[in-house]
């Protein structure tokens, strides 16, 4: 499709932000007329489609809650009033509004601002949140702390996303939080999209409500007509507030659901109309109990092409404003390779099912989906279900694929040890974004799989290091392996330069270097080391080299290959405790090795960065590698 110009939005950029630039407290923000608050609005637009153009990020969620935010902070007192942003990538605007405007060229960048909310970045951001569905449950716990603290006038509030209620911790938390009694409020930010655009009865249910608009509208009516009214007005007014059931009833016909757990229901409402969100947010805290506020918001609002490829906007790298050419879906990347070699062998057999936690193109899955939409399942941001859901397929003689970021798989542990390991279901995962994953930071990187998933009996973890070995990996999982099978890739692109005359799912070792240095890798790691182990042969330095393809179980011939260097080093893309170097190293001291054994992993969390800068800082890039080598010579000059 041709794309089109964007010069209108390219030519707006160009002038001045004098408004932004008075915002430096959310003081500031109270202080501007409504027409200053449209004008702060497109500002803040223009700095968002900008900023996100030369830094990547998250930017159709960040278009479609400008308004909402400037409500929030001209109706709250942050940071006495907590925001809970769910999930914390919506929460540029927040950011701008509260002193850090000056930084924001810096977002998502090393030593910059964090993309997501940050405790340690500012006090008005409240609660680190990378993941979906948590906020309500901590929200329900600040308000909780607040009333212990007996602070009965500032509130918590949290901004879910309509996406994010498709988790089940959304549930969890109003079940708690309805019955609470504390001032909290829930701003249910409702566009009709997760990252894809949402699925389900819940889906379903909300744009029912949004249909609705005239039960709010005549609610409030009257509502603003009888408090005018002297004397008998107020009196009135309250009896009509606590018996909303007969004008519900004719316009809705039944309670919402967010009643029924509790609630206070108020809206649908335009997420767009400052004036109508400063109304309906005012009146939320007039309850002093549980409210849900329902907002109606359009993601990637006030660019076009945000706003016709929502999907496509979410998460974009650098891009180019003028033709709105962003580098979203990368058509050489793991991802892509995993989704078109599955379509591939889903020709071949009807048993291959897909399914996704609303990451579609994430995930590459959107070529299955395309091709086979019997067989695709989108069930949202959900990662439990969809494990329980593949094993659900799987016990009836399909072979479920479940394409998920290592990274939310962390929250579906229970169900892959109970529902999947004990029964030996055969469900195969294709964990992307293995490893770390840059400008999104500590919450987004997939260094914790492989400790988690070694522990759960029966399964078997691979770790392709190129685009060949990865199709080689999945064919396996699919038809060689029975119980839970892992296919782990990492973000971005194959670039190795590596031998590949050998490929294999087992292991790959390269000798004969009259050496008695061993070093042993797996993933993209592996090439690091290759071109690295080059260069130090080059000066003086050679090593033998043990490449890891089925890294769970390990082969117990590797180990036994190990056995005759006197030195080994193990590099791993993942966390140090637990990880499979740790076991290899266990094996090799439970087999009587006498040499001398090291390992190189991360043990803390990593702030963002871009990947190349995090893996040289854990000492995993060639250069680093490289370094690593030299001592390893310089320790046995000694």
């Amino acid at each position: 499709m041709e794309k089109k110009k964007y010069s209108e939005t390219g030519k707006h950029l160009e002038t001045g932000e004098s408004l932004l630039r008075q915002m430096h407290t959310p003081e500031d923000v109270k202080r501007l007329t409504q027409a200053q608050c449209l004008m702060l609005c497109k500002e803040i637009r223009s700095l968002l489609i900008k900023t996100v153009s030369d830094t990547g990020g998250h930017l159709a969620s960040n278009l479609g809650t400008v308004e909402l935010t400037v409500a929030m902070h001209r109706v709250f007192s942050s940071p006495e009033d907590k925001f809970i942003w769910d999930v914390g990538h919506q929460c540029y605007t927040h950011k701008l509004l509260t002193g850090r405007r000056a930084k924001f060229s810096t977002l998502r960048q090393e030593n910059g601002i964090s993309g997501f909310p940050k405790p340690n970045e500012s006090p008005h951001d409240a609660f680190i949140s990378g993941h979906s569905s948590t906020a309500i449950s901590v929200a329900c716990g600040m308000a909780e702390g607040m009333r212990l603290k007996g602070d009965t006038e500032h509130f918590a509030v949290a901004v879910v996303g309509d996406g994010a209620l498709t988790g089940g911790l959304s549930y969890e938390g109003m079940n708690n939080a309805g019955k609470s009694g504390n001032n909290l409020i829930v701003i249910l930010n409702d566009n009709d999209m997760s990252i894809s655009r949402n699925v389900g009865g819940l889906a379903k249910y909300l744009t029912s409500m949004r249909s609705s608009e005239g039960y709010v509208r005549t609610k409030k009516a009257v509502e603003r007509r009888l408090n005018r009214t002297a004397v008998i007005g107020p009196s009135v007014a309250k009896v009509i507030k606590n018996s909303k059931s007969v004008v519900r009833d004719a316009l809705l016909q039944s309670a919402t659901i967010f009643e029924d757990l509790g609630f206070v229901y108020l809206g649908p409402v335009d997420g767009h109309d400052i004036p109508a969100l400063e109304e309906v947010l005012a009146a939320a805290k007039q309850y002093h109990r549980p409210v849900l506020v329902h907002v109606h918001t359009v993601k990637g609002k006030g660019y076009f092409p945000a706003e016709e490829n929502p999907g496509e906007y979410h998460g974009v790298s650098k891009f180019d404003i003028e033709t709105g050419n962003p580098e979203v879906s990368g058509k050489d990347s793991y991802s892509d390779v995993f989704g078109q070699e599955l379509v591939r062998l889903a020709k071949q057999d009807a048993r291959i099912c897909a399914v996704t936690a609303a990451m579609e193109h994430g995930t590459g899955l959107h070529y299955f989906a395309k091709q086979f939409p019997e067989r695709y399942y989108d069930v949202g941001i959900a990662e439990q279900h969809a494990v329980t859901f593949s094993a659900g397929l799987a016990a009836t003689g399909y072979i479920p694929v479940f394409a998920v970021y290592s990274s939310f798989l962390q929250r579906a542990y229970d169900q892959l040890m109970h529902d999947v390991a004990i029964g030996k279901l055969h469900v195969v995962l294709g964990i992307d974004r293995a490893g770390v994953v840059g400008e999104d930071g500590e919450t987004h990187h997939g260094l914790y799989d492989v400790s988690y998933l070694s522990s759960v009996p029966g399964a078997v973890i691979y770790a392709p290091s190129c685009y060949d070995e990865l199709r080689l990996c999945l064919r396996r999982a699919l038809y060689r392996d029975k119980g839970l099978a892992c296919v782990r890739y990492p973000r971005g692109a194959d670039q190795t330069a590596f031998d590949k005359t050998a490929l294999n799912t087992e292991y790959t070792h390269v000798s004969g270097r009259r050496t008695d240095v061993l070093y042993i890798a797996y993933g993209r790691v592996y090439d690091a080391l290759y071109r690295a182990s080059l260069a130090a042969a080059e000066a003086g330095m050679p090593c033998d080299l043990l490449k890891l393809t089925r890294i769970f179980p390990l082969d117990k011939s590797t180990v036994q290959l190990a056995m005759s260097y006197r030195k080994v080093v193990f590099l791993e893309e993942a966390y140090y405790y637990g990880g499979i170097s740790q076991m290899f190293g266990d094996l090799l001291l439970e087999s009587g090795f006498s040499g001398s054994y090291r390992r190189v992993a991360p043990k803390a969390y990593l702030a963002q960065a871009s990947i190349a800068a995090q893996l040289d800082k854990m000492g995993l890039s060639k250069t680093a590698i490289y370094r690593d080598i030299q001592r390893t010579y310089q320790q046995e000059a000694l």
